[in-house]
């Protein structure tokens, strides 16, 4: 049990801290209005790192089933969605982090369970 729980939060770890390392390096405002470019940019370093994030995942918590990766999207669409409520500007990280990057952390587990 407490191994799931040790990969869920080294899962979300992964993926919080690559997003605002991203954001930080690129010197980007998450919840300002951002040209299609940038957008495009979060969007495929979201899809690596959420990947990574499920893929770490399952590694850590060896279950061979997607179950806690569902947890693992489940926390990154939550925290999103919170964020999408009480944040003011524009929204278009947490959408991002709701619909593309939250299900494909569970694609990242789906690789390891694949392989088993």
């Amino acid at each position: 049990m407490i191994r799931k729980i040790l990969a869920v939060i080294v899962g979300y770890i992964i993926f919080a801290a690559t997003a605002l390392a991203f954001f930080k390096v690129f010197d980007i405002e998450a919840h300002s209005v951002a040209s299609t470019t940038v957008m495009i940019q979060t969007a495929i370093n979201g899809i690596i790192f959420s990947a990574l994030a499920g893929w770490i995942t399952q590694l850590i918590a060896k279950t061979g089933n997607l179950k806690i990766n569902y947890i693992l999207a489940l926390l990154i669409a939550a925290f999103a969605t919170f964020s999408f409520f009480k944040a003011s500007g524009e929204h278009w990280t947490q959408l991002m982090a709701i619909f593309i990057f939250a299900p494909v952390s569970i694609v990242g587990g789906w690789i390891v369970v694949r392989r088993k």
